[in-house]
């Protein structure tokens, strides 16, 4: 019998803690272990609260969105910075709207399609760390670009940008891979933004100061 063709990529099955935490949280518990046994009250309690902490912030919900089609859903967790019309996309140069999402550390920093899209690019740019709210940090911190294109080549450019205490960028994909509506593709740890940058003819849903969840809030329409 001859397997049928699936063109999406298959992402592995999530945990409700994210792969990435799991060796934090394990070492921060054997620490708390440890540190009960030899009579450390006091740290065995820190670090516990610690592990506690890392068990919240690398928290992986699962989340379900509207099934209106030709909307847009939030790649992010957080709260929306800015809305800015006439932006300059990274790697198209298009002039598109910019949708900037932060995250706080309290946030779900788990990233997710924005549509079912294909990977056209993915772009790493080394940079500084400044607080990811200021305007600056959208050029001149570390950063990771993707190009996404969905079946009637319409393109988003999402930037996962680090930030202060965020240093690293976790992308799972790869330029050729498909996915659906939704699925995760990456995280940023510890507080961080994300750009969205929308063409021309998607009819904005979102105003700056709200908050948005990401793979469930609708931020756009295509028109």
């Amino acid at each position: 019998m001859t397997k049928s063709y699936n063109p999406f990529r298959v992402m592995p099955k999530q945990l409700y803690i994210a792969k990435e935490g799991h060796f934090t949280i394990a070492v921060l518990l054997a620490a708390a272990l440890f540190m009960w046994i030899v009579g450390w009250g006091i740290f065995a309690f820190l670090s516990f609260a610690a592990a506690a902490f890392s068990a919240f912030f690398f928290r992986n919900p699962e989340r379900t969105h509207s099934p209106e089609s030709g909307t847009i859903i939030s790649p992010a967790d957080g709260k929306i910075l800015s809305v800015t019309q006439g932006a300059a996309a990274p790697v198209t140069g298009e002039l598109c709207t910019k949708i900037s999402i932060f995250m706080s550390a309290f946030n779900v920093h788990v990233n997710r399609f924005p549509i079912e899209a294909r990977v056209e690019d993915v772009k790493y740019i080394p940079g500084k760390f400044f607080v990811a709210s200021m305007d600056k940090a959208c050029e001149e911190n570390e950063r990771n670009i993707i190009l996404l294109a969905d079946d009637s080549s319409r393109k988003i450019v999402m930037v996962q940008i680090a930030g202060l205490v965020a240093r690293r960028i976790v992308c799972y994909v790869k330029p050729g891979d498909k996915l659906r509506k939704g699925e995760r593709f990456g995280m940023i740890k510890f507080g961080s933004r994300v750009d969205l940058y929308l063409p021309p003819c998607v009819e904005i849903a979102v105003k700056a100061g709200e908050k948005v969840l990401s793979g469930a809030t609708i931020i756009g329409r295509f028109k």
